[in-house]
């Protein structure tokens, strides 16, 4: 394993830097602030993001004191792209978190996630307790409280249709999204974050092979019914839930609960969506750090 870092901002404890994290034959660029010495915070994003979309995180934290380091995982770094749905298993995403940490010494540390994110947190929770100080997701509920959901809530299971979509692995999803100047991938952002960032998501996911890596994930780790490895959780949980999310809805958030056995706060964040970390990062923020600093 080979760590490097190349500061391009310096001054406060806030300050940004982008980092180079080389996992046997790949290369994953990384954002990363705060003094070395502080606690670890991982970060992990979803679809169809990046890194910097937990940038205001990432500062407020590096400030408190903390390390706190966000990712571009595998499919969406250009130097972590390997071809074929057998390179993106659950276990292939969660070893790669865990080497994350790893790249940077912490051997315990607390870990932030969202979305596909967030999948891959509840699955390494489950495996891994020993490894987390504390765990927080944004959006995605437990894996075994959407299956309930979707099997008893005709909504949920429609909401989550383009996930049976993007599983299909025949190019239809890549020409769909990108079509048209990828004006279904645009719309996926529904106006809620940034246009200059979504102008930079869209030109990191045109480039060639990108997109089919990211929707990968859906293929590699999951299947139809979304299994995923996550059973019970033993680390202390803070799960926030977005009040105007259009894919998950209240009834499998509200679900999770059965599924935490240790302490744990569930938040609703209302008039927010899915992208909740840019919609509302100060309120995301106070939550996070309120949790970090308990555990």
């Amino acid at each position: 394993m080979e760590f490097a870092v190349a500061p391009t901002e310096a001054g406060s404890a806030g300050a940004l830097e982008e980092l180079t994290i080389v996992l046997g034959g790949h290369r994953h660029s990384a954002l990363a602030a705060g003094p070395e010495s502080g606690e670890f915070v991982l970060f992990l994003h979803g679809w169809p993001e990046f890194a910097d979309s937990w940038t205001e995180q990432l500062h407020a934290l590096g400030e408190a004191g903390y390390r706190a380091m966000a990712v571009d995982q595998r499919g969406y770094a250009a130097g972590a792209r390997p071809d074929g749905v057998e390179h993106y298993t659950i276990t292939d995403l969660v070893g790669d978190a865990l080497a994350f940490a790893d790249s940077q010494g912490a051997d315990r540390f607390h870990l932030v996630a969202r979305d596909w994110g967030g999948m891959i947190a509840w699955a390494l929770a489950t495996s891994h307790p020993e490894r987390l100080a504390s765990l927080t997701v944004l959006g995605t509920p437990h894996p075994a409280a959407l299956r309930r959901a979707v099997a008893t809530d005709d909504g949920q299971f429609h909401d989550l249709g383009y996930i049976r979509f993007f599983r299909q692995g025949d190019g239809k999803a890549e020409k769909y999204l990108l079509r048209a100047g990828a004006a279904q991938l645009r719309a996926v952002y529904d106006g809620r974050i940034p246009r200059e960032m979504v102008e930079r998501n869209i030109a990191r996911l045109a480039e060639p092979g990108a997109l089919t890596a990211t929707l990968n994930w859906y293929r590699g780790a999951t299947n139809d019914a979304l299994d995923l490895p996550a059973g019970r959780i033993t680390v202390p949980t803070l799960y926030l839930w977005g009040s105007e999310d259009p894919y998950v809805g209240q009834s499998s958030a509200e679900l999770t609960v059965h599924h935490i056995d240790a302490e744990y706060r569930f938040q609703i964040v209302d008039g927010v969506s899915q992208w909740m970390a840019m919609e509302a990062p100060d309120e995301v923020i106070a939550l996070l750090l309120d949790h970090l600093r308990r555990h």
